[in-house]
């Protein structure tokens, strides 16, 4: 029972980041990406996940360790540098990923990769999701759990908001509302949704 405890907990945090707390239908991060994504069509959304996953895993591990050796020190301005110690962990993970990339892919493999890695790194879903994990005190595992359940939540809400482009581009919708304005329409009536699921009340 005791071994089973963490594997609960982490698959807890990764369920809650995929489903309840979605990092772009609850809190809106990289919803202009999301948007880009959806209306360019050539990203191959596979190789883009996977990206995103290896980045934002490895960005959360490092900023785990790094943030608590910061917070650990007796600075009094080190909650202002914890942004930029977060941003330079992804960085950091930037490089790693783009130098093995470089050393064991094949050419045509490897340029798709080296494409994709900026957009999969240098976005408000990655930093957003080491903001939330370092200022929301989770342990090691949660902050694991939670970071890879945010790159899956992220990739699906990609696929759930290409597959409704399809559904709204039809001869009956006005013309004012064609393009970027029925997408934001769309993306803010699923955020309702996915956002019914954290139980918040209204604060009245």
């Amino acid at each position: 029972m005791t071994i089973l405890r963490p594997v609960f907990t982490f698959f807890l945090y990764a369920i809650l980041a995929i489903a309840a707390q979605n990092a772009i239908f609850s809190r809106a991060l990289g919803v202009s990406r999301l948007v880009k994504m959806v209306e360019d069509g050539s990203v191959e959304l596979f190789k883009f996940g996977l990206l995103l996953t290896i980045v934002q895993f490895f960005s959360s591990l490092l900023g785990y360790f790094v943030s608590h050796l910061l917070l650990g020190l007796d600075l009094s301005f080190k909650a202002a540098f914890l942004p930029l110690v977060l941003v330079l962990c992804s960085v950091i993970v930037f490089l790693l990923v783009l130098l093995v990339i470089a050393l064991a892919g094949s050419r045509i493999a490897a340029r798709d990769y080296l494409e994709l890695l900026p957009m999969a790194t240098f976005n408000c879903c990655v930093i957003g999701t080491l903001l939330l994990t370092t200022t929301g005190g989770y342990t090691l595992l949660q902050t694991l759990a939670f970071s890879l359940g945010s790159s899956v939540g992220y990739v699906l809400a990609v696929i759930l908001v290409n597959e409704g482009q399809r559904k709204i581009q039809n001869r009956n919708l006005p013309a004012a509302f064609r393009g970027l304005p029925i997408t934001l329409i769309y993306i803010g009536i699923l955020a309702l949704a996915i956002y019914g699921f954290t139980g918040h009340a209204p604060a009245i």
